[in-house]
């Protein structure tokens, strides 16, 4: 899991959270939270389609959804991975 994140003062103004597999040899996306929009969004990847469109993930600030994030990637990372194997 890669996390990049950005602050103004207390606040995160902007994160990327991104899980990445080792797949034949080879690093793959799996999924990738962010606030590219400003808001709290997730992307899913796919071995045969690549990157999903957005979906909405958390109502709440995005420092809350950046740590939301980081949960459910620690929590769910090997669904994940399957996820993306499928």
């Amino acid at each position: 899991m890669r996390v990049e994140f950005t602050t103004a003062g207390p606040d995160v103004v902007d994160y990327a959270i991104v899980l990445s597999a080792e797949i034949g040899g080879k690093a793959e996306t799996v999924r990738v939270y962010d606030s590219a929009h400003r808001f709290n969004e997730m992307h899913r990847f796919t071995r045969g389609g690549g990157k999903q469109a957005a979906v909405p993930f958390h109502s709440g600030s995005l420092g809350e959804g950046m740590r939301a994030a980081i949960a459910e990637i620690k929590h769910g990372h090997v669904q994940m991975i399957e996820g993306w194997e499928r």
